[in-house]
């Protein structure tokens, strides 16, 4: 990365500090997502009106007042984004994101899944690349965010920003969101997901399968995986419910 690139990074980096770039991120997704992506090399965004929650993008789909009239944003759905969270051992993820037991866990960092995402836009990653972390407001804070969060020069740092709250019924993911501004070029179509090319075994640096596994469903799912991906890297099985080995208490006899 150029002394330029990193700069750029800082400023499209969205309520994070420079210390935080290079954290772990993590994301479960289903085995099937996880192969398309090692066979076709591309990475997948999904629009914001995919996401489960209603929320997601009211701002850019709300009516702005400008000059005492009402206005709309006709490309409110140009934005594309990818949830990752920093958790890295949750219960709760692992619950909703592998209901069946046959998800991965994918980590890698935040600087490296921007770093990818602004290797494609090239010279546009300016005002196309971000990444960042979502705050969670309450409805009055939610409220008040959407009456500031755009202003004149109008630009796609703000509209950005736009896509990085949620209500606190949410907080427990922790999410991180990696955000691309599409040109109508890049979204012709019409298609709700939008693809890019990436190298995974360069952005990948670890895959895990489910923590409820058996060992013996655990070992035959991670070669399953290294046999459909090739991944070098490393392949584990979640320890979240194994217990401590060793482990001895004491009694106190009083």
């Amino acid at each position: 990365m150029t002394p330029g690139d990193h700069q750029r990074m800082l400023v499209n980096a969205l309520n994070l500090k420079e210390a935080e770039l290079d954290q772990f991120i993590y994301r479960i997704m289903p085995a099937e997502y996880l192969y398309d992506l090692f066979h076709t090399n591309e990475n997948t965004l999904a629009r914001p009106r995919k996401w489960q929650d209603p929320f997601e993008n009211f701002i850019l789909r709300s009516p702005a007042v400008l000059n005492g009239e009402d206005i709309h944003w006709d490309f409110a759905d140009d934005f594309f984004g990818q949830c990752w969270t920093l958790h890295r051992a949750s219960d709760a993820m692992w619950q909703i994101y592998s209901p069946t037991k046959e998800s991965i866990r994918v980590r890698t960092t935040i600087r490296k899944a921007w770093n990818a995402l602004a290797a494609f836009a090239g010279d546009k990653a300016s005002y196309q690349a971000y990444i960042g972390k979502v705050r969670y407001l309450s409805n009055p804070k939610l409220m008040a965010f959407a009456h500031s969060a755009i202003s004149m020069p109008l630009n796609a740092h703000d509209f950005a920003t736009t896509l990085l709250v949620k209500r606190p019924a949410f907080k427990h993911e922790r999410e991180i969101r990696l955000l691309f501004f599409a040109d109508r070029r890049q979204t012709l179509g019409g298609s709700d997901l939008f693809r890019y090319p990436v190298d995974p075994h360069t952005m990948i640096d670890q895959l895990m399968v489910d923590p409820r596994l058996t060992t013996a469903e655990a070992n035959q799912f991670m070669s399953t995986i290294r046999a459909k991906t090739q991944y070098a890297g490393r392949i584990l099985r979640s320890l979240l419910y194994t217990l401590p080995k060793g482990f001895k208490f004491e009694i106190n006899a009083g």
